[in-house]
């Protein structure tokens, strides 16, 4: 079976079979399809889509493209659940999210990825702890998940491989946003991890992939028709994008982010809010709550007793990162060597903000990729992110940006201005939860 022809199939909008696309996956790791035909494919999935029998088949080609975690042996005493965000600027939900449900009885071996166009990666946030091991052998994952009750890990070689490959892909050939190829590669993971029930965060917004909530429902509906396919209770929270999340977007600022967090030295109310109504439902999913008001109490509790913060602190060291890291992070994370204010062209109230644009002024300053395999600065970023309906005039900074270089930091700051719309009347915040799919 010619893969080119398989590719022009699809180019032409008709539906593969299982044997088709088993060849294009079984390819990968063969070496018999090259990375010009995956770029290809993917673009080809980008405009004539999937239906949702090829997603299945695609889903489940890259499951069987590597191993598949059996936690029966482990004897966990409880369920094994995750989340997953389709990514966005400032996003280190998962950070705080693991180590609470966690903390309530909850197993969560958490495959996260690198950042993906504009938006951060949780794999990336986790490698600025320095000595944080993200890429551990299932073994090793496995205890830890047994012994603390989370690890936050990268993709591993074991797992979904050709996913691994084709979200590379992705990546650097502008298919990002497609409906088929997001759902098969997060479920590949997901599935592979040996989940019991799984909650989705779809971002909504003009900082996320799905900019409307018809697309982002669209895509609910394929992760869970797909989901049921394969077994595994799914539920998402649609939340929105419009502004950055929490106040600080970059790798170490959001690792900082997350221990002010995690220990109540300082809780943004927004991101608290994303964070409760995804926990929540996991919680809820998995029967370890019976309803809201117990869901958002034991979770409140675990806030509040330290015993998410401690298995935070547990996690790290379990994986290779320094046992003090919770107690003294300005001794670990990096720090950019330059800061400096962004104020708004004018006064007036923040009407709207270009959050696609700030995530790739963040990219530019070497807090993302542009390319495969680029390494990147730990310390540059953002914090003190200002809000729709927040007033700024020449006194109040609607950022703070952190960069390693004088230069650059004067570049995005002009560029930065532009990313923020003003009004002369007071603005309503947009609605941070959208929609609960089930």
């Amino acid at each position: 079976m010619l893969v080119k022809e398989i590719i022009r199939k699809k180019r032409d909008g008709g539906e593969l079979s299982e044997q088709e696309i088993n060849t294009l996956i079984e390819g990968l790791s063969d070496n018999s399809v090259s990375r010009e035909q995956i770029s290809a494919f993917t673009m080809a999935v980008y405009f004539k889509s999937m239906t949702t029998a090829e997603i299945s088949t695609l889903t489940r080609a890259m499951i069987n493209s590597g191993s598949r975690l059996d936690w029966q042996q482990q004897d966990l005493g409880g369920p094994v659940v995750d989340k997953h965000s389709t990514g966005g600027v400032g996003d280190k939900v998962s950070l705080m999210l693991a180590p609470m449900i966690a903390a309530c009885g909850g197993y969560v071996p958490m495959i996260s990825g690198r950042g993906l166009g504009h938006s951060g990666g949780t794999m990336d946030k986790m490698e600025a702890i320095p000595c944080y091991n993200v890429t551990p052998d299932l073994n090793r994952m496995k205890q830890v998940v047994k012994n603390v009750g989370c690890a936050i890990i990268g993709q591993t070689a074991e797992l979904a491989p050709a996913d691994r490959i084709i979200y590379g892909v992705r990546d650097m050939t502008a298919t990002v946003e497609s409906v088929a190829l997001i759902t098969a590669s997060i479920l590949s993971k997901k599935i592979s991890a040996g989940l019991d029930a799984l909650v989705m965060d779809i971002k909504v917004g003009n900082g996320a992939f799905m900019a409307t909530e018809e697309e982002a429902d669209e895509l609910a509906t394929s992760i869970i028709r797909t989901a049921r396919e394969n077994h595994m209770p799914t539920h998402a929270v649609l939340t929105s994008m419009d502004e950055v999340l929490g106040r600080n977007a970059g790798n170490a600022l959001e690792v900082k982010e997350t221990l002010d967090y995690l220990s109540g030295r300082e809780r943004d109310s927004h991101l608290h809010e994303v964070v409760m109504a995804l926990t929540t439902e996991m919680l809820l999913l998995t029967k370890l709550a019976g309803d809201r008001a117990e869901a958002m109490d034991k979770l409140q509790t675990v806030l509040e007793n330290g015993r998410a913060m401690e298995t935070f602190a547990k996690m790290i060291a379990e994986l290779g990162g320094p046992k003090d890291f919770v107690e003294k992070p300005e001794k670990y994370l990096a720090v950019a060597p330059v800061i400096k204010p962004v104020y708004a062209k004018g006064k007036g109230y923040i009407s709207a903000i270009d959050v696609r644009g700030i995530g790739n002024l963040i990219v530019s300053l070497g807090g993302g990729r542009d390319a495969p395999g680029q390494e990147l600065d730990m310390a540059v970023g953002l914090t003190d992110a200002a809000r729709i309906g927040e007033y700024v005039d020449g006194e109040k900074p609607v950022a703070m940006i952190h960069a390693r270089t004088q230069n650059n930091a004067d570049q995005i700051v002009a560029e930065m201005q532009n990313c923020y719309g003003l009004s002369d009347k007071p603005q309503k915040a947009p609605k941070l939860i959208r929609k609960l799919i089930t």
